[in-house]
């Protein structure tokens, strides 16, 4: 047994010691991998569940159900409007605490209609280095992290997955359309819908890690470093701004950006 295959192990029984777990399942990597591990050491009783709304990504979705057909996991989606919560739309610094606390408090009404005691999620070793508000509400909802539990961090769970051929062991870190929307501006529905349909419009042109961050006034699309010069190209750069145009943005900056991924606040 390799160290990949301990490191699976070691999460398996980490679940196994739990009773009938939800996974909350968003589509990246860490929760897909949770969800793998669920299945495979509680099977039946094990449920996934994917909450979705005006704040996640629609590739996030479409990559959940992928995973969870996969996988072969008994497979839930749910809508959630976190518009409801004027905490969350003030988009101050604990923006994520209140929209976690709203995701939390929704996953155990689920729970507790599949008679489920324990949820679950993708929270993982390295995950504790970031700025992460929202991690106070799940610890106060008794949201569990297995990976966290396992020890494990980022590198381990993309050998996981890669271990369980998972589609997205390689795919970059996503977060909330929200946190497109700069600190302290209000977030209106209007500008998520925007904000994701501009980032699909990129992924469809092979930019597979890309923020479009907006103020209201203004627009800066942001790629990795090695993708500014092929998207800085007239052909594809005119494209791109009259799509932007198109979906309402305003101020749009005159090139792409790069982007640096730092601490998350999530």
């Amino acid at each position: 047994m390799d160290g990949v295959e301990r490191d699976l192990a070691r999460l398996e029984a980490v679940l196994e010691g739990h009773a009938k777990v939800l996974v909350a399942l968003s589509g990246g990597i860490d929760s897909s991998v949770v969800a793998a591990a669920a299945y495979r050491a509680r099977r039946e009783d094990s449920l996934a569940v994917t909450l979705t709304g005006p704040s996640h990504p629609a590739r996030d979705l479409a990559m959940a159900r992928k995973v969870a057909d996969i996988i072969g996991i008994p497979y839930q989606v749910h809508t959630i409007d976190p518009m409801t919560d004027v905490d969350y739309v003030r988009n101050d610094a604990d923006r994520c605490y209140f929209c976690r606390r709203l995701e939390s408090a929704q996953l155990w009404g689920i729970a507790r209609q599949h008679d489920i005691p324990i949820i679950v999620d993708g929270v993982h070793r390295d995950d504790l280095q970031d700025v992460r508000p929202g991690l106070r509400a799940l610890a106060q909802a008794d949201i569990r992290h297995p990976l966290l539990e396992a020890n494990l961090g980022k590198r381990e769970v993309r050998a996981i997955g890669k271990l369980l051929g998972l589609p997205n062991h390689d795919a970059p870190a996503n977060a909330c359309l929200a946190s497109r929307v700069t600190r302290g501006v209000r977030i209106r529905r209007e500008d998520l819908a925007r904000v994701n349909d501009a980032e699909e419009f990129l992924v469809s042109l092979g930019f597979n890690q890309v923020r479009v961050r907006t103020s209201g006034l203004s627009t800066r699309i942001e790629v990795p470093p090695e993708d500014v010069p092929r998207l800085s190209q007239s052909e594809i750069w005119s494209k791109v701004k009259v799509c932007l145009h198109s979906l309402g943005f305003e101020g749009i900056e005159p090139l792409p950006v790069p982007y640096v991924p730092a601490g998350r606040v999530t």
